[in-house]
């Protein structure tokens, strides 16, 4: 039998695309030699190995992740998430300390079954190269609780972008479908089958080489949507190496301000609690914006 087909016999909890990373990534021996590909024909007679990637505890990068709650009580942490970290892992392999990781850290019972997802208590998520405020479950209730306004469109959400070019409507509404690129299958574009896709945005300051300072708020929560709707106007964000002009930027200047949300109600509240949560500007992206603005 083939060697992916085999394992995924074998361990049924992991997919076939699972061993063949592990086969790519040499974490998989045959009889004391690394397996060569998925194709691979084995047998109940062989010696077969499997390296799962260590679980690692990431103390160090936990601890120092902690300066970066904004608030937190016994059902959410709400952070404000640097750029350069992904909220949660992308698959079952990844060595990479993610924000999922520390969401993990902060819950009480660590051999609980929710404890033990992929993506623990993650109800949204902030793209790698996007900072700001991001809200987490430290249970399954809170997190049920907190998908479904996500899901109603009773969360609001507000971001600063800094972008290319200053759009030519100074405050307006972008209606756009969004759907997968076939061409490039881990991009996405304007679509007219695409799912729904609404942005409100306005220019709160022009700068004089032509770009712009934007406030956007997305209604609906498609992937990548605030980056495809300004490109769609011809005015995309700074940095964005995907949707961008240029592709030497440090950084995207993308930030997730502001996120108006209901939490539930703790042991000294009365009732289930309207909150807005801030997240300050990263240093490095306020001194974009004078920077620009000198110019």
């Amino acid at each position: 039998m083939r060697l992916d087909l085999f394992l995924a016999k074998k361990f049924p909890k992991h997919s076939r695309a699972t061993f063949q990373k592990l086969i790519d990534s040499e974490r998989i021996e045959i009889n004391g030699a690394k397996a060569k590909n998925a194709r691979q024909n084995v047998s109940e007679s062989d010696d077969i190995k499997v390296f799962f990637p260590h679980q690692l505890t990431f103390a160090k990068e936990i601890a120092d992740f902690a300066s970066n709650i904004i608030f937190e009580d016994e059902n959410v942490v709400i952070i404000n998430k640097p750029i350069g970290i992904l909220t949660h892992a992308k698959g079952n392999l990844a060595d990479e300390f993610t924000v999922s990781d520390f969401v993990k850290s902060r819950m009480k019972t660590s051999d609980d079954v929710f404890a033990k997802t992929t993506r623990p208590g993650i109800v949204h998520r902030l793209d790698r190269a996007t900072s700001g405020v991001l809200i987490a479950a430290k249970n399954p209730e809170t997190q049920s609780f907190l998908q479904r306004q996500f899901q109603d469109r009773k969360v609001k959400k507000t971001y600063l972008a800094i972008v290319e070019k200053a759009p030519k409507i100074t405050a307006a509404r972008i209606d756009l479908p969004i759907d997968r690129n076939p061409k490039y299958p881990s991009e996405f574009k304007v679509d007219p089958n695409g799912r729904s896709a609404i942005t409100n945005y306005k220019i709160l300051e022009k700068f004089a080489d032509g770009s712009a300072l934007l406030e956007l708020k997305p209604l609906t929560g498609r992937t990548h949507q605030l980056r495809v709707h300004l490109k769609h106007l011809n005015s995309p964000i700074v940095g964005d190496v995907v949707y961008g002009l240029s592709k030497d930027n440090d950084r995207m200047f993308l930030h997730a301000k502001e996120l108006e949300i209901t939490i539930p109600k703790t042991g000294n509240e009365a009732e289930n609690q309207r909150r807005t949560f801030h997240a300050n500007l990263p240093k490095d992206f306020q001194d974009e914006i004078d920077r620009r603005a000198k110019k």
